[in-house]
């Protein structure tokens, strides 16, 4: 009964479960990388680095190039970090499909990898 209740778990709940497993395994991956909030602030200035204009036009253009650099230098980062999200996004999407293709064929494995054992 033991072999027929895991058989029966394997192909049944287990694989329902692997399957299931996708959503928050691609979610887990957004949360980490803060996707949300990396889209959110895209064009803000990077760390925060702002030139506050003074009165003159000479520093109030330098004021300017200042922070377009800073917001051009924000961007490039937070646009890096998301391709690395959308990187790890692919992987971790495809090593689940891999999965739950693999996974009715697993218990077979056992046998074969006995058999090959064996013969080897």
């Amino acid at each position: 009964p033991m072999f027929i209740a895991f058989f029966s778990w394997w192909y049944g709940r287990g694989w329902q479960q692997v399957v299931s497993d996708f959503r928050p395994r691609i979610l887990s991956v957004v949360n980490g990388f803060s996707v949300r909030q990396l889209l959110k602030t895209l064009f803000s200035p990077w760390k925060r680095i702002i030139t506050q204009p003074g009165r003159s036009l000479g520093e109030r253009l330098r004021a300017a190039g200042d922070n377009a650099f800073s917001r051009a230098v924000g961007f490039v980062v937070r646009l890096f970090v998301l391709l690395a999200a959308l990187l790890a996004m692919l992987v971790v999407a495809l090593l689940s499909i891999l999965e739950i293709a693999a996974w009715p064929l697993l218990p077979l494995a056992i046998p074969g990898f006995i058999i090959a054992g064996l013969v080897l």
